[in-house]
């Protein structure tokens, strides 16, 4: 990529784009000449939403989860049970358990998994949070919902020694073939996982 100060602003706009997460440039180029060819008030609202979610967003002093107010709108939920704590890695998980509309529970955002390859340990999480929760509310479940990978499983077993000795039940979500799965589709530790975690029926 040329040096952004000689080219012009569309080069800076693909550049910028180029720097999201999923995002190659090929597609920065297209999301750019789509901003381009839209009318002004959009390229306009939507620089006004990038500027204002940045300076609205903030921690929910309770769950952690992203908020533009504390407690957040879970936190503030009188309908949710407060026995109930759903552990998750980042705040697109909660929103995506929010949209199964089954848990009616309480959350914690942890803002990331255990890694130690990349630097990633217990203090850069927001475990010491959740411990403090645990102490200070009635919470007597904890379900650790970090996702199938090596880095949320090491995640979900330092959490259970953690929790455990605190006299809170921890559970962990059930891992398996998703429902409309095939199985020849499937990789060997989906499959794996669905036969460890099979009932009866």
């Amino acid at each position: 990529m040329p040096d952004d100060s000689k080219t012009g602003a569309l080069a800076r706009l693909i550049h910028a784009l180029a720097k999201l997460p999923g995002i190659g440039e090929k597609t920065a180029a297209r999301l750019a000449f789509h901003i381009l060819r839209a009318p002004d008030e959009y390229a306009r609202d939507l620089a006004a939403a990038i500027t204002e979610v940045k300076a609205k967003m903030r921690l929910c002093s309770v769950c952690c989860n992203l908020s533009e107010t504390d407690p957040c709108w879970t936190c503030l939920d009188p309908n949710r049970q407060e026995t109930m704590v759903c552990v998750v890695e980042e705040p697109r998980d909660l929103l995506a358990l929010e949209r199964a509309r089954d848990y009616r529970g309480r959350y914690h955002v942890l803002h990331g998994a255990l890694s130690p390859l990349d630097g990633i340990g217990p203090d850069d999480l927001k475990v010491k949070e959740l411990l403090a929760r645990l102490s200070g509310e009635t919470v007597r479940e904890v379900i650790v919902a970090t996702n199938p990978t090596v880095t949320g499983e090491a995640t979900a077993l330092y959490l259970a020694r953690l929790i455990k000795p605190l006299g809170v039940k921890v559970t962990r979500i059930a891992h398996g073939v998703p429902v409309g799965g095939s199985l020849e589709f499937i990789d060997e530790v989906t499959l794996n996982k669905a036969m460890e975690n099979r009932r009866e029926i």
